[in-house]
């Protein structure tokens, strides 16, 4: 049996980072917009997923003032139940990294049982919740506070592809930073 550092399964080096921009923050009540991943590979990307999804709905003016993303913007989109199976394919059996994850995932397994009746269970790395447990000195572990201390741009945040672009390197400053200690 290969013995493996505990800091290594903390900081895997083969992951998918997700993100995805929504109407709102109930996925039972509001709709995902956007769906974005970045396939990493020894700590590098190697491919990337995007695709603004069609919602039933209008994206109200608050939606539209943070991300960006209007119904003109995504009317010629494909809907939810054609994205998301690309999606799905495009992440495979990777362990899943993501700020906050737990609400992308909301969504994500939402969806998929709604509208395919099928679950989904990959593994997944919450960089919200290794920033708290690795960066004590801050207050905040908000995406953008992170990029901030980590000195990482974040023009363009609040679209879910520049989003997973932020947490990856985000996420690598912080294994940089203890798997020297």
């Amino acid at each position: 049996m290969i013995q493996t550092n505990a800091k290594q399964q903390e900081f895997p080096d083969n992951y998918t980072v997700i993100d995805i921009e929504t109407t709102g923050l109930s996925c039972e009540k509001n709709e995902i917009i956007e769906l974005s991943a970045l396939k990493i590979r020894n700590n590098k990307v190697v491919d990337e997923f995007t695709s603004l999804v069609k919602p039933g709905g209008h994206i109200n003016s608050f939606i539209r003032g943070l991300t960006g993303i209007s119904d003109e913007l995504v009317k010629d989109a494909n809907d939810i139940t054609k994205v998301l199976p690309d999606f799905i394919s495009f992440i495979e059996d990777d362990t899943i990294l993501g700020h906050n994850v737990k609400f992308d995932l909301r969504f994500i397994k939402h969806n998929l049982k709604k509208h395919f009746q099928k679950d989904f269970n990959n593994t997944a790395v919450d960089t919200l919740k290794v920033s708290r447990k690795y960066c004590t000195e801050l207050t905040s572990h908000r995406l953008q506070v992170l990029a901030e201390y980590f000195n990482i741009s974040t023009k363009g945040h609040h679209r879910a592809l520049k989003d997973c672009e932020i947490t990856n390197d985000v996420y690598q400053n912080i294994k940089q930073k203890k798997l020297k200690n």
